[in-house]
């Protein structure tokens, strides 16, 4: 009687390493042709701390608060526009495993923003700015260091722990000092990062 050998799996293992590091390298090939999205809302994000914590701290006359104000809400409106433009230029194209993957902790990310402003509600009755500033940079920072591990890209990865270090450091201070250091971790980890990516992209 006749035994049939096994038959080896033609899709073995170090095939699978090659699938899935093609992947990442498509995708962060991707990530620094999209880099100027960590630019400008690295930007849009920073100035709003600064100006936050400029409208608390430094005397301005009515009309240039004003118009910082007025300048900010513009700035973001365009950068929104110019982002939902663009996702819905590239609704077509095929979407990789790990491109879904970031969508979800993305999305995560901003359902556990509402979820703290609940729970805090719902503990101390109130809304609690101060506690609530470093907890959502906390989060923010999770998202940045998963974002930077699943693209196994160091420059997002840095800037992430680098966020979470200054959520940290803003705790011990009041609200509007909290926004400066917001304003920076911003800056550090999405603008630099994002020039960097935008810069060393395949022309």
């Amino acid at each position: 009687m006749e035994t049939t050998q096994p038959t080896s799996d033609p899709f073995d293992e170090s095939q699978s390493f090659q699938v899935i590091k093609g992947m990442i390298e498509v995708s962060q090939k991707k990530l620094k042709n999209n880099g100027i999205f960590f630019i400008l809302w690295g930007w849009v994000m920073s100035y709003s701390g600064l100006t936050g914590f400029i409208a608390r701290e430094v005397l301005l006359s009515h009309r240039f608060e004003k118009f910082l104000g007025i300048f900010g809400k513009v700035f973001g409106l365009l950068v929104l526009a110019y982002t939902i433009y663009y996702m819905w230029r590239q609704r077509k194209k095929v979407q990789t495993y790990i491109g879904i993957s970031l969508r979800y902790v993305w999305l995560s990310m901003i359902g556990c923003f509402v979820l703290i402003n609940l729970i805090q509600f719902n503990v101390l009755h109130q809304i609690n700015f101060e506690l609530q500033h470093p907890l959502f940079m906390v989060m923010m920072a999770f998202s940045i260091v998963v974002t930077g591990g699943i693209l196994q890209y160091k420059p997002v990865i840095i800037g992430g722990i680098l966020f979470g270090l200054i959520a940290l450091l803003s705790s011990y201070f009041k609200l509007s000092y909290q926004l400066l250091f917001e304003s920076c971790a911003w800056f550090i980890a999405f603008v630099i990062p994002g020039h960097y990516l935008y810069a060393t992209r395949k022309r």
